[in-house]
């Protein structure tokens, strides 16, 4: 299949009340596994990624290496793959669309861009997000991909749970000017409180992704909601690393 008619599918999955699952997946063993157990779509997280190659989240993994993993991914599943591209490895908007250009070339339909300044403090104010934004979107246009642009918000996840309703209008906010800039959906990560998630899903111009936690509501209730995709984050990997070290350690109680 085409990448621009799998990128054209991985958009059509995103359906407010049913919500399109990813879990995500971090190699082409763990994309292949996903895939097998019946996934849609193949997601990369980059804290899991970073972690299964020996480095720090927040850019610390070197780009390329991440665009050969994605390759590796691609190449191993027939599925949809979406990378999380986390701040764009850059801050200039030329800097990140020729990152999306790179994701593009290793066969993604699309990527999560979040506003928080990598390795800085704060987020990115709306009017230069944006400016980041059209530049993968630009990027995609270049490429001829109906490129699926995820626009990752870190208000939720740099505030504690009781300020997050005061967030609310500035992350609706955002979802708008994201929407106007040309991004396809919208990442609320560390929200968790089912009202809160039901205003933004109301009001949000793009569909919205929550992603996954022992704090957020089941999957089913969150399809009520109006969420429209479901990410589970470093979750997997955390998962398969306990499984991991236990089987590990039974071993060496077994000798």
């Amino acid at each position: 299949m085409m990448q621009s008619e799998k990128a054209r599918i991985f958009a059509s999955l995103h359906r407010p009340g049913t919500p399109l699952i990813l879990f995500n997946a971090w190699d082409p063993g763990s994309a292949r596994a996903v895939a097998d157990a019946g996934a849609k779509a193949v997601a990369t997280g980059s804290w899991s990624v970073a972690a299964a190659f020996g480095f720090e989240d927040g850019e610390k993994l070197p780009l390329d290496l991440a665009i050969d993993n994605l390759k590796r991914i691609t190449a191993a599943v027939a599925l949809p793959v979406t990378i999380d591209l986390e701040g764009g490895y850059g801050l200039a908007p030329a800097e990140v669309g020729a990152t999306a250009a790179k994701a593009i070339g290793g066969g993604a339909v699309g990527c999560n861009l979040e506003d928080q300044i990598v390795g800085g403090e704060g987020l990115h104010n709306i009017d230069d997000q944006c400016e980041r934004l059209q530049a993968i979107r630009a990027a995609a246009d270049a490429a001829g991909i109906p490129f699926f642009v995820n626009a990752r918000t870190d208000l939720f996840l740099q505030a504690g749970p009781g300020e997050h309703g005061a967030l609310v209008g500035s992350a609706v906010d955002r979802a708008c000017a994201y929407a106007e800039a040309g991004a396809s959906g919208m990442f609320v990560p560390g929200l968790a409180d089912e009202g809160l998630i039901a205003t933004i899903c109301s009001k949000s111009p793009l569909p919205v992704n929550v992603m996954a936690s022992s704090a957020t509501p089941p999957a089913r209730r969150l399809a009520q909601l109006g969420v429209a995709r479901i990410s589970h984050g470093p979750g997997p990997y955390r998962i398969a690393m306990r499984a991991l070290a236990e089987a590990a350690r039974a071993a060496q109680d077994g000798a």
